[in-house]
């Protein structure tokens, strides 16, 4: 009975595309650097191949695993986009972005609806703008509305001014009126609390993302009664579908304590999981420190989490796109997934992101991947 185990270091990335330029991230290695500047050991990770993926001496002994880089095929460089991709959707144009806020047509039904008027209406650092217009919102109730360089319609409220039920509510009304060609990836729920000088962000944020616009693994999984696991923020990116347990976790510590929960528990199925802080907490904010701990952490859990792996079962680590905290920007980088796993034939295996999902669904089901993506080294025996 097999299972198979995604683990997505949110924002991990492993190096400029070729087409980084298009996107403003000429330089970007998010993996390197961090280790580079970071001065963090990863003797677990090395053991899979990481130095030979980011080009570092970190290991001498070759490595026993699969390791390389996979390339994003669709455009943009977001979690939805990147997501996507490994699961067989490949997004010809990127959702929407707006480097100069919100148009009219968004946010004046936006307002009507929930019957105030919103305060921002730009890009900007999330907690930056928590702590310019906290107090303000504070005063009149008016919710901070904001974006990123990313295809994202962000909400944020003090959990005393509006509830946290109903700031998910006005996100369900953005969501709805954020359709068509302003359907963006994400409409995301920022609850803070605290008082000004020291607002903080709480643990109940909430994604409301697009339905994925074509079939999915997930979606074939299921139907063949292949049981799928979310931990993290998978059963958002998704809206659920394909999802048959959502463990909805809110950091990586409890993601990866959950991952390992999993792993002891399933008897087989797709246990895919999203490793949040390393994008959320650190890669926004320009913490290499915090970045290294995390990677630190993960390496630290993986000798676990591969004795619980069983005869047959595949552990897959990759990313969803860059978020290099070295670059001057605190965007997503435009950058191809470090590709290191156990259970498949070792080497060297450089390809797509579509590779994830096409090698999930061989593994789980003994078919051939049909919605694209190529069968990685050593994934089952399909032609």
């Amino acid at each position: 009975m097999t299972r198979v185990f995604v683990c997505v270091l949110d924002g991990v990335g492993a190096g400029e595309l070729p087409d980084a330029a298009e996107y403003g991230d000429v330089g970007a290695h998010t993996l390197r650097h961090v280790i580079e500047q970071g001065d963090v050991e990863l003797p677990n990770l090395a053991a899979l191949g990481l130095g030979e993926v980011v080009g570092l001496p970190l290991g001498t002994a070759a490595p026993k695993a699969t390791y390389g880089r996979l390339l994003e095929r669709g455009a943009g460089k977001d979690t939805t986009t990147g997501h996507w991709e490994m699961m067989g959707v490949v997004l010809e144009r990127p959702f929407p972005t707006y480097p100069q806020g919100f148009p009219p047509e968004v946010i004046e039904p936006f307002e009507r609806t929930i019957g105030r008027r919103v305060l921002a209406n730009r890009p900007a650092s999330g907690t930056a703008l928590i702590a310019e217009l906290g107090e303000e919102h504070l005063s009149s109730g008016r919710p901070i509305v904001y974006t990123s360089a990313d295809s994202v319609f962000q909400i944020a409220c003090h959990e005393s001014v509006v509830p946290v039920e109903q700031l998910y509510d006005w996100c369900a009304v953005a969501r709805d009126i954020l359709q068509g060609p302003h359907a963006v990836g994400r409409v995301i729920a920022r609850p803070f609390e605290g008082e000004p000088g020291a607002f903080r962000r709480t643990k109940r944020r909430r994604d409301f993302s697009l339905p994925p616009v074509r079939t999915t693994y997930l979606d074939l999984l299921t139907e063949r009664g292949v049981l799928v696991v979310g931990v993290g923020k998978i059963g958002e990116i998704f809206v659920q579908r394909g999802v048959d347990v959502d463990d909805h976790t809110t950091d990586n510590g409890a993601g990866i304590a959950a991952c390992t929960r999993h792993l002891d528990e399933m008897d087989a199925g797709l246990l895919f999981a999203n490793l949040v802080d390393f994008d959320m907490v650190w890669g926004h904010r320009n913490d290499v420190a915090g970045f290294s701990a995390g990677l630190a952490a993960v390496d630290k859990a993986l000798p676990e989490w591969r004795a619980a792996l069983r005869p047959g079962d595949a552990m897959i680590l990759c990313a969803d796109h860059g978020v290099d905290p070295t670059m001057p920007s605190t965007d997503h980088t435009r950058e191809y997934s470090p590709l290191l796993a156990v259970g498949l034939e070792p080497g060297r295996y450089d390809g797509e992101f579509g590779d994830v999902g096409a090698t999930a669904f061989t593994l789980l089901t003994g078919e051939r991947p049909v919605l694209g993506g190529h069968r990685i080294a050593g994934a089952g025996s399909a032609g």
